[in-house]
Protein backbone atom coordinates (compact mmCIF):
# COMPACT_ATOMS: atom_id res chain seq x y z
CA UNK A 1 0.00 0.00 0.00
CA UNK A 2 2.87 2.32 0.85
CA UNK A 3 4.49 1.55 -2.51
CA UNK A 4 1.27 2.43 -4.32
CA UNK A 5 1.06 5.71 -2.38
CA UNK A 6 4.62 6.55 -3.38
CA UNK A 7 3.57 6.14 -7.03
CA UNK A 8 0.66 8.59 -6.66
CA UNK A 9 2.51 11.81 -7.45
CA UNK A 10 4.66 10.26 -10.22
CA UNK A 11 1.43 8.94 -11.76
CA UNK A 12 -0.21 12.36 -11.54
CA UNK A 13 2.85 13.93 -13.15
CA UNK A 14 2.83 11.31 -15.94
CA UNK A 15 -0.87 11.88 -16.62
CA UNK A 16 -0.39 15.64 -16.69
CA UNK A 17 2.53 15.29 -19.07
CA UNK A 18 0.45 12.96 -21.28
CA UNK A 19 -2.45 15.41 -21.38
CA UNK A 20 -0.15 18.30 -22.23
CA UNK A 21 1.62 16.21 -24.89
CA UNK A 22 -1.67 15.14 -26.52
CA UNK A 23 -2.84 18.74 -26.61
CA UNK A 24 0.40 19.90 -28.19
CA UNK A 25 0.21 16.98 -30.65
CA UNK A 26 -3.28 17.99 -31.74
CA UNK A 27 -2.18 21.60 -32.30
CA UNK A 28 0.92 20.63 -34.29
CA UNK A 29 -0.90 18.09 -36.50
CA UNK A 30 -3.71 20.57 -37.15
CA UNK A 31 -1.23 23.25 -38.15
CA UNK A 32 0.63 20.86 -40.47
CA UNK A 33 -2.61 19.81 -42.16
CA UNK A 34 -3.60 23.43 -42.71
CA UNK A 35 -0.22 24.31 -44.17
CA UNK A 36 -0.05 21.24 -46.39
CA UNK A 37 -2.47 21.61 -49.28
CA UNK A 38 -1.19 18.61 -51.25
CA UNK A 39 -0.35 15.02 -50.52
CA UNK A 40 3.35 15.74 -51.01
CA UNK A 41 3.41 18.70 -48.59
CA UNK A 42 3.20 19.07 -44.83
CA UNK A 43 -0.05 17.09 -44.79
CA UNK A 44 1.87 13.96 -45.81
CA UNK A 45 4.39 14.59 -43.03
CA UNK A 46 1.53 14.98 -40.55
CA UNK A 47 0.04 11.67 -41.69
CA UNK A 48 3.44 9.98 -41.33
CA UNK A 49 3.90 11.09 -37.68
CA UNK A 50 0.26 10.71 -36.62
CA UNK A 51 0.73 7.28 -34.97
CA UNK A 52 4.36 7.70 -33.81
CA UNK A 53 3.46 10.99 -32.11
CA UNK A 54 1.22 9.06 -29.70
CA UNK A 55 4.25 7.02 -28.66
CA UNK A 56 6.23 10.24 -28.27
CA UNK A 57 3.64 11.43 -25.78
CA UNK A 58 3.84 8.07 -23.96
CA UNK A 59 7.63 8.31 -23.83
CA UNK A 60 7.40 11.83 -22.43
CA UNK A 61 4.86 10.76 -19.79
CA UNK A 62 6.93 7.76 -18.67
CA UNK A 63 10.10 9.88 -18.52
CA UNK A 64 8.37 12.57 -16.43
CA UNK A 65 6.94 9.89 -14.13
CA UNK A 66 10.34 8.25 -13.64
CA UNK A 67 12.02 11.59 -12.94
CA UNK A 68 9.37 12.61 -10.39
CA UNK A 69 9.51 9.18 -8.76
CA UNK A 70 13.29 9.40 -8.43
CA UNK A 71 12.93 12.80 -6.72
CA UNK A 72 9.93 12.21 -4.43
CA UNK A 73 9.91 8.48 -3.73
CA UNK A 74 12.35 5.70 -3.26
CA UNK A 75 11.14 3.00 -5.62
CA UNK A 76 12.23 -0.62 -5.31
CA UNK A 77 15.18 -1.41 -7.50
CA UNK A 78 13.25 -4.04 -9.46
CA UNK A 79 10.33 -1.68 -10.19
CA UNK A 80 12.72 1.08 -11.20
CA UNK A 81 14.54 -1.27 -13.59
CA UNK A 82 11.25 -2.41 -15.13
CA UNK A 83 10.18 1.18 -15.71
CA UNK A 84 13.51 1.89 -17.38
CA UNK A 85 12.97 -1.09 -19.71
CA UNK A 86 9.48 0.14 -20.59
CA UNK A 87 10.92 3.60 -21.24
CA UNK A 88 13.59 2.23 -23.59
CA UNK A 89 11.09 -0.02 -25.37
CA UNK A 90 8.78 2.92 -26.01
CA UNK A 91 11.68 4.97 -27.37
CA UNK A 92 12.69 2.17 -29.76
CA UNK A 93 9.10 1.59 -30.91
CA UNK A 94 8.49 5.31 -31.47
CA UNK A 95 11.74 5.76 -33.38
CA UNK A 96 11.01 2.68 -35.53
CA UNK A 97 7.49 3.79 -36.43
CA UNK A 98 8.67 7.35 -37.07
CA UNK A 99 11.50 6.29 -39.36
CA UNK A 100 9.24 3.83 -41.22
CA UNK A 101 6.59 6.49 -41.76
CA UNK A 102 9.10 9.10 -42.87
CA UNK A 103 10.83 6.66 -45.24
CA UNK A 104 7.50 5.75 -46.84
CA UNK A 105 6.54 9.42 -47.15
CA UNK A 106 9.90 10.39 -48.66
CA UNK A 107 9.73 7.52 -51.16
CA UNK A 108 6.20 8.53 -52.17
CA UNK A 109 7.28 12.17 -52.47
CA UNK A 110 10.30 11.24 -54.60
CA UNK A 111 8.10 8.91 -56.65
CA UNK A 112 5.61 11.67 -57.44
CA UNK A 113 8.45 14.00 -58.42
CA UNK A 114 10.07 11.24 -60.53
CA UNK A 115 13.28 11.79 -58.55
CA UNK A 116 13.84 8.01 -58.45
CA UNK A 117 13.45 7.60 -62.20
CA UNK A 118 9.70 6.98 -62.04
CA UNK A 119 6.84 6.10 -59.72
CA UNK A 120 7.55 3.58 -56.96
CA UNK A 121 5.16 0.67 -56.54
CA UNK A 122 3.44 -0.27 -53.31
CA UNK A 123 5.71 -3.30 -53.00
CA UNK A 124 8.79 -1.06 -53.06
CA UNK A 125 7.43 1.07 -50.24
CA UNK A 126 6.43 -2.05 -48.29
CA UNK A 127 9.95 -3.49 -48.61
CA UNK A 128 11.48 -0.23 -47.35
CA UNK A 129 9.13 -0.15 -44.35
CA UNK A 130 9.73 -3.85 -43.70
CA UNK A 131 13.49 -3.34 -43.46
CA UNK A 132 13.01 -0.57 -40.88
CA UNK A 133 10.55 -2.71 -38.89
CA UNK A 134 12.90 -5.71 -38.84
CA UNK A 135 15.84 -3.62 -37.61
CA UNK A 136 13.67 -1.98 -34.95
CA UNK A 137 12.32 -5.36 -33.81
CA UNK A 138 15.83 -6.82 -33.45
CA UNK A 139 16.94 -3.82 -31.37
CA UNK A 140 13.80 -4.06 -29.23
CA UNK A 141 14.33 -7.78 -28.57
CA UNK A 142 17.92 -7.08 -27.56
CA UNK A 143 16.78 -4.40 -25.09
CA UNK A 144 14.19 -6.76 -23.62
CA UNK A 145 16.88 -9.40 -23.13
CA UNK A 146 15.40 -11.86 -25.61
CA UNK A 147 17.90 -14.15 -27.32
CA UNK A 148 17.53 -13.82 -31.07
CA UNK A 149 19.36 -17.01 -32.09
CA UNK A 150 16.74 -19.52 -30.81
CA UNK A 151 14.00 -17.48 -32.48
CA UNK A 152 15.82 -17.53 -35.80
CA UNK A 153 16.35 -21.29 -35.45
CA UNK A 154 12.66 -21.86 -34.76
CA UNK A 155 11.70 -19.66 -37.68
CA UNK A 156 14.05 -21.61 -39.93
CA UNK A 157 12.46 -24.93 -38.97
CA UNK A 158 8.90 -23.65 -39.18
CA UNK A 159 9.61 -21.66 -42.32
CA UNK A 160 9.82 -24.85 -44.38
CA UNK A 161 6.28 -25.88 -43.43
CA UNK A 162 4.99 -22.36 -44.07
CA UNK A 163 6.71 -22.26 -47.46
CA UNK A 164 5.09 -25.55 -48.48
CA UNK A 165 1.66 -24.34 -47.38
CA UNK A 166 1.98 -20.97 -49.09
CA UNK A 167 3.68 -21.89 -52.35
CA UNK A 168 1.41 -19.78 -54.57
CA UNK A 169 1.57 -16.77 -52.25
CA UNK A 170 5.36 -16.93 -51.98
CA UNK A 171 5.77 -17.41 -55.72
CA UNK A 172 3.72 -14.26 -56.32
CA UNK A 173 5.75 -12.41 -53.67
CA UNK A 174 9.10 -13.31 -55.21
CA UNK A 175 7.74 -12.62 -58.68
CA UNK A 176 6.77 -9.15 -57.43
CA UNK A 177 10.28 -8.64 -56.08
CA UNK A 178 11.65 -9.75 -59.45
CA UNK A 179 9.44 -7.18 -61.21
CA UNK A 180 10.57 -4.55 -58.71
CA UNK A 181 14.26 -5.21 -59.32
CA UNK A 182 14.25 -5.96 -63.05
CA UNK A 183 11.65 -3.24 -63.79
CA UNK A 184 10.17 -4.56 -67.06
CA UNK A 185 7.10 -2.58 -66.06
CA UNK A 186 6.77 0.54 -63.92
CA UNK A 187 3.87 2.29 -62.30
CA UNK A 188 2.26 4.50 -64.94
CA UNK A 189 3.55 2.55 -67.96
CA UNK A 190 1.16 1.49 -70.70
CA UNK A 191 1.68 -2.24 -71.17
CA UNK A 192 0.20 -5.34 -72.76
CA UNK A 193 0.39 -8.47 -70.59
CA UNK A 194 -0.43 -12.06 -71.51
CA UNK A 195 -1.57 -11.00 -74.98
CA UNK A 196 -4.94 -9.48 -74.08
CA UNK A 197 -4.53 -7.37 -70.92
CA UNK A 198 -3.67 -3.84 -71.99
CA UNK A 199 -3.61 -0.62 -69.96
CA UNK A 200 -1.72 1.58 -67.49
CA UNK A 201 0.05 -0.05 -64.55
CA UNK A 202 -1.54 1.22 -61.35
CA UNK A 203 0.54 -0.67 -58.79
CA UNK A 204 2.79 -3.68 -58.33
CA UNK A 205 1.88 -5.19 -54.95
CA UNK A 206 3.25 -8.10 -52.95
CA UNK A 207 0.79 -10.51 -54.58
CA UNK A 208 -0.64 -8.95 -57.75
CA UNK A 209 -0.23 -6.25 -60.36
CA UNK A 210 -3.11 -3.88 -61.06
CA UNK A 211 -3.66 -2.59 -64.59
CA UNK A 212 -6.19 0.11 -65.48
CA UNK A 213 -7.61 -0.55 -68.94
CA UNK A 214 -8.79 2.17 -71.31
CA UNK A 215 -12.38 1.31 -70.33
CA UNK A 216 -11.43 2.51 -66.81
CA UNK A 217 -11.60 -1.02 -65.38
CA UNK A 218 -8.96 -2.45 -63.07
CA UNK A 219 -7.57 -5.88 -63.97
CA UNK A 220 -5.77 -7.71 -61.15
CA UNK A 221 -3.07 -10.06 -62.47
CA UNK A 222 -1.00 -12.37 -60.20
CA UNK A 223 2.65 -11.36 -60.19
CA UNK A 224 3.67 -14.88 -61.20
CA UNK A 225 1.63 -14.65 -64.40
CA UNK A 226 3.06 -11.21 -65.17
CA UNK A 227 6.64 -12.42 -64.68
CA UNK A 228 6.09 -15.47 -66.90
CA UNK A 229 4.21 -13.75 -69.73
CA UNK A 230 5.46 -11.78 -72.70
CA UNK A 231 5.24 -8.07 -71.81
CA UNK A 232 4.96 -5.26 -74.32
CA UNK A 233 5.83 -1.98 -72.63
CA UNK A 234 4.84 0.95 -74.81
CA UNK A 235 6.69 3.41 -72.55
CA UNK A 236 10.12 1.80 -72.96
CA UNK A 237 12.61 2.99 -73.95
CA UNK A 238 10.52 6.19 -74.22
CA UNK A 239 6.81 7.04 -74.40
CA UNK A 240 7.10 8.54 -77.91
CA UNK A 241 6.18 6.14 -80.69
CA UNK A 242 5.66 6.05 -84.45
CA UNK A 243 2.11 6.10 -85.80
CA UNK A 244 1.40 4.45 -89.16
CA UNK A 245 -1.66 5.67 -91.07
CA UNK A 246 -2.58 3.61 -94.15
CA UNK A 247 -4.16 5.52 -97.07
CA UNK A 248 -5.35 4.08 -100.40
CA UNK A 249 -6.00 6.15 -103.56
CA UNK A 250 -7.12 5.37 -107.12
CA UNK A 251 -4.58 4.03 -109.62
CA UNK A 252 -5.05 7.16 -111.73
CA UNK A 253 -3.67 9.38 -108.93
CA UNK A 254 -0.23 10.99 -109.15
CA UNK A 255 1.95 9.40 -106.39
CA UNK A 256 4.06 12.54 -105.90
CA UNK A 257 0.95 14.66 -105.48
CA UNK A 258 -0.54 12.22 -102.98
CA UNK A 259 2.69 12.19 -100.98
CA UNK A 260 2.82 15.99 -100.91
CA UNK A 261 -0.80 16.29 -99.76
CA UNK A 262 -0.35 13.77 -96.95
CA UNK A 263 2.83 15.45 -95.65
CA UNK A 264 1.26 18.91 -95.79
CA UNK A 265 -1.81 17.83 -93.84
CA UNK A 266 0.29 16.08 -91.19
CA UNK A 267 2.60 19.08 -90.79
CA UNK A 268 -0.35 21.47 -90.59
CA UNK A 269 -1.87 19.35 -87.80
CA UNK A 270 1.25 19.62 -85.62
CA UNK A 271 0.46 21.93 -82.72
CA UNK A 272 -3.27 21.72 -83.39
CA UNK A 273 -3.89 18.03 -82.70
CA UNK A 274 -2.98 17.05 -79.11
CA UNK A 275 -0.31 14.37 -78.96
CA UNK A 276 1.00 14.81 -82.51
CA UNK A 277 4.73 15.63 -82.60
CA UNK A 278 6.59 17.55 -85.28
CA UNK A 279 10.06 16.20 -84.49
CA UNK A 280 11.00 14.09 -86.38
CA UNK A 281 8.80 15.51 -89.15
CA UNK A 282 6.08 13.35 -90.76
CA UNK A 283 6.93 11.51 -93.98
CA UNK A 284 5.22 9.18 -96.46
CA UNK A 285 6.26 5.87 -97.96
CA UNK A 286 4.69 4.15 -100.97
CA UNK A 287 4.17 1.04 -98.89
CA UNK A 288 2.63 -1.53 -99.08
CA UNK A 289 2.38 -0.31 -102.65
CA UNK A 290 0.16 -1.82 -105.33
CA UNK A 291 -3.07 -3.07 -103.87
CA UNK A 292 -5.89 -4.96 -105.55
CA UNK A 293 -7.84 -1.78 -106.30
CA UNK A 294 -5.72 1.09 -104.96
CA UNK A 295 -2.27 2.59 -104.57
CA UNK A 296 -1.49 2.16 -100.89
CA UNK A 297 0.59 4.75 -99.00
CA UNK A 298 1.68 4.88 -95.35
CA UNK A 299 1.91 8.18 -93.49
CA UNK A 300 4.45 7.93 -90.64
CA UNK A 301 4.36 10.48 -87.83
CA UNK A 302 5.26 10.62 -84.14
CA UNK A 303 2.87 10.73 -81.19
CA UNK A 304 3.71 11.54 -77.58
CA UNK A 305 2.26 8.37 -75.99
CA UNK A 306 0.55 5.17 -77.04
CA UNK A 307 -2.89 6.45 -76.05
CA UNK A 308 -2.45 9.62 -78.13
CA UNK A 309 -2.55 7.60 -81.35
CA UNK A 310 -6.33 7.21 -81.22
CA UNK A 311 -7.11 10.92 -81.16
CA UNK A 312 -4.36 11.69 -83.68
CA UNK A 313 -5.64 9.09 -86.16
CA UNK A 314 -9.16 10.43 -85.78
CA UNK A 315 -8.17 14.00 -86.61
CA UNK A 316 -5.67 13.11 -89.35
CA UNK A 317 -8.11 10.90 -91.24
CA UNK A 318 -10.75 13.65 -91.23
CA UNK A 319 -8.23 16.21 -92.49
CA UNK A 320 -6.93 13.87 -95.20
CA UNK A 321 -10.45 13.03 -96.40
CA UNK A 322 -11.40 16.72 -96.69
CA UNK A 323 -8.15 17.53 -98.52
CA UNK A 324 -8.54 14.62 -100.95
CA UNK A 325 -12.05 15.77 -101.82
CA UNK A 326 -10.80 19.32 -102.37
CA UNK A 327 -7.88 18.10 -104.53
CA UNK A 328 -10.02 15.66 -106.52
CA UNK A 329 -8.02 12.64 -105.33
CA UNK A 330 -10.25 9.58 -105.39
CA UNK A 331 -10.37 6.94 -102.69
CA UNK A 332 -11.60 3.90 -104.67
CA UNK A 333 -14.00 1.17 -103.68
CA UNK A 334 -12.74 -2.40 -103.93
CA UNK A 335 -13.33 -3.67 -107.49
CA UNK A 336 -13.33 -7.32 -108.53
CA UNK A 337 -13.93 -8.59 -112.08
CA UNK A 338 -15.69 -11.97 -112.37
CA UNK A 339 -15.72 -13.82 -115.73
CA UNK A 340 -18.24 -16.62 -116.22
CA UNK A 341 -17.32 -19.42 -118.65
CA UNK A 342 -19.48 -22.32 -119.94
CA UNK A 343 -18.60 -25.87 -118.89
CA UNK A 344 -16.84 -26.61 -122.20
CA UNK A 345 -14.32 -23.83 -121.55
CA UNK A 346 -15.36 -21.64 -124.48
CA UNK A 347 -16.52 -18.08 -124.27
CA UNK A 348 -20.24 -17.66 -123.74
CA UNK A 349 -22.32 -16.16 -126.53
CA UNK A 350 -23.10 -12.55 -126.02
CA UNK A 351 -20.06 -11.81 -123.78
CA UNK A 352 -18.89 -12.64 -120.30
Amino acid sequence: MACMWRLFWPGVAALAAAAAGLGLRALVLGALRRWGRTRNGWASFAEAIRLPSVLWVAVLAVWIGIEVASETARLPRRLSAELRVVFEALIIASVTLTVAGLVSTLIQHASDRRALGGPVSGLGQAVARGVVYVVGLLVLLDVLGVQITPILTALGVGGLAVALALQDTLSNLFAGIHLLVDRPIRVGDYVKIAGDIEGHVVDVGWRSTRVRMLQNNIVVVPNKKVAESVIVNYDLPEPRMALLVRVGVAYASDPDRVERVLVEEAQAAVGQVPGLLGDPPPFVRFIPGFGESSLDFTLICQVATFVDQYGVQHELRKRILRRFRAEGIEIPFPIRTVELRPPDGGRPAGGA
